[in-house]
């Protein structure tokens, strides 16, 4: 029986958006502009929501946004660059080491937005069922808290699974079929520990997508309640306008992550894949600072 080809590959090859050499000059400008307006987009929402209204509620709801947008602005940096970099150069080759730190930072920063748009569902939850008690209940401390916590828990994941893949054995190929390192795409160039990491993966990604959706569907539920008792036109316009970015965002985010992860095998592809990649780490931190 031949011996497997085992090595700790020095470099990984990335396929990229598309395999077509036509479409490597348009595809660089057109996510130059994106990459652009996204910076500058970010940057300017990080500096509004930090000079932004004295109101109680606008200070509390600018310090969420103001995190999304750092998470949003860290993931674009974490992966457009070298995507940029891959369209205009021969071969897309990405370091061994660049690679895993590329996965821990994507993972922080996508765990992060989850549990941050989470939080800001529950923060209009808080402004509209229960106005009065919106100065207790949201105070400074719990804020930090609830940004805090899912900072950490996202820290430790973007730590687990790197260690995990990059103390494993890789054999075969070295090419990823995707424009980034990310968990699903290395998988089938492991040969240890593969199944292992594979339950790891499920169990952590459903744990984060379900916890996270369950807490924004039970708080606009909620809402939705609230909402619906009140007689007021104007409260209830107030109500919707407060929530109606946030939940454009949410829809859009969940519903290119859902997309992705929880698609049939028998309709999974790489192309797929990387269509909705391109929404949720490229598209959606370009469009949050207008929907904000």
């Amino acid at each position: 029986m031949a011996k497997q080809n085992l090595t700790v590959p020095m470099e990984f090859i990335l396929m990229g958006v598309s395999r077509r050499p036509e479409l490597q000059l348009p595809l660089f400008r057109v996510f130059l502009i994106i990459y652009t307006v996204t910076v500058v987009g970010n940057m300017g929402m990080l500096i509004l929501t930090k000079v932004g209204s004295t109101c109680t509620h606008l200070c509390i709801l600018f310090y969420f946004i103001r995190h999304l947008t750092f998470i949003d602005l860290g993931n674009s940096i974490v992966i457009c660059p070298k995507m940029l970099v891959n369209f205009v150069v021969e071969q897309n080759t990405i370091s061994f080491y660049a690679c895993a730190t590329q996965m821990a930072c994507f993972i922080m920063f996508i765990n992060s937005e989850l549990s941050i748009l989470s939080v800001m569902a529950y923060d209009h939850y808080v402004a509209i069922c229960n106005s009065l008690l919106y100065n207790v209940i949201m105070s400074q401390r719990l804020c930090h808290v609830l940004v805090g916590i899912p900072y950490l828990y996202s820290t430790l994941q973007a730590l687990l699974f790197p260690i995990k893949y990059f103390t494993s054995t890789f054999c075969g190929p070295k090419v990823i079929s995707h424009f980034y390192c990310d968990v699903v795409p290395l998988l089938p160039i492991l040969c240890s520990d593969a199944q292992e990491i594979q339950l790891l993966i499920i169990l952590f990604l459903a744990f984060n997508l379900i916890s996270s959706l369950l807490v924004i569907l039970v708080s606009y539920i909620l809402i939705l309640l609230a909402i619906c008792q009140m007689h007021s036109a104007e409260g209830r316009k107030k109500a919707f306008s407060t929530c109606g970015s946030h939940l454009t965002g949410v829809v859009l985010f969940y519903g290119s992550l859902l997309f992705m992860y929880v698609q049939p095998k028998s309709t999974h592809s790489y192309e797929t894949d990387k269509l909705a990649s391109v929404f949720y780490t490229l598209a959606i931190p370009m469009l949050n600072p207008l929907m904000h």
